[in-house]
């Protein structure tokens, strides 16, 4: 697909089919994510592939934006792995960020949904899926089939002017 209609066409899918998600697929969204760049090439991404019943069966004790997906991708960072500014920020938040966007566009390429999902407790993800202290849950993506009736929502396509969000030279 042309990059331009798959960006602009992609929309977030919050109803799915129950048919699961082909390994192939799955493999081709994780390369996707691997190979998003990230600071200094740190790499501190890590993703919590969750994809049999009892680990999904998890999911809605920790967020009610799981959508029943047949799979869904929680996208950590490691924060004793990521960059640091020199004011000391960290570059993890922002990695798994870049990760997770690479991972929904292929997603969309494959004829795939998700959605962006930050509606949920760490704290209950860190419990449900034993993840470590250095490991921090940012986002998770919720990817199946879209629904026969899956539709985008009523703000997809409600996007603000380029002179409302691009500056040139100076604020």
């Amino acid at each position: 697909m042309e990059f331009s209609n798959l960006i602009k066409g992609r929309y977030s899918v919050r109803k799915f089919s129950a048919a699961p998600v082909e390994k192939e697929k799955l493999n081709a969204i994780l390369e996707a994510g691997r190979v998003a760049p990230t600071a200094h090439n740190s790499q501190p991404q890590r993703i919590l592939v969750i994809e049999d019943r009892a680990a999904l069966d998890k999911l809605p004790d920790c967020t009610p934006c799981h959508f029943n997906a047949p799979l869904a991708l929680l996208v950590c960072t490691d924060n004793s792995a990521c960059w640091r500014r020199e004011d000391g920020k960290l570059s993890g938040e922002i990695d798994a960020a870049i990760v997770c966007t690479h991972m929904m566009l292929e997603a969309a390429n494959l004829g795939l949904g998700c959605t962006w999902v930050m509606m949920f407790d760490p704290e209950k993800m860190r419990e449900a899926y034993n993840i470590p202290e250095n490991i921090v849950p940012v986002t998770f993506l919720p990817i199946g089939y879209p629904a026969e009736n899956a539709r985008p929502s009523r703000l997809h396509g409600d996007r603000k002017s380029s002179d409302e969000t691009i500056v040139y030279n100076q604020f």
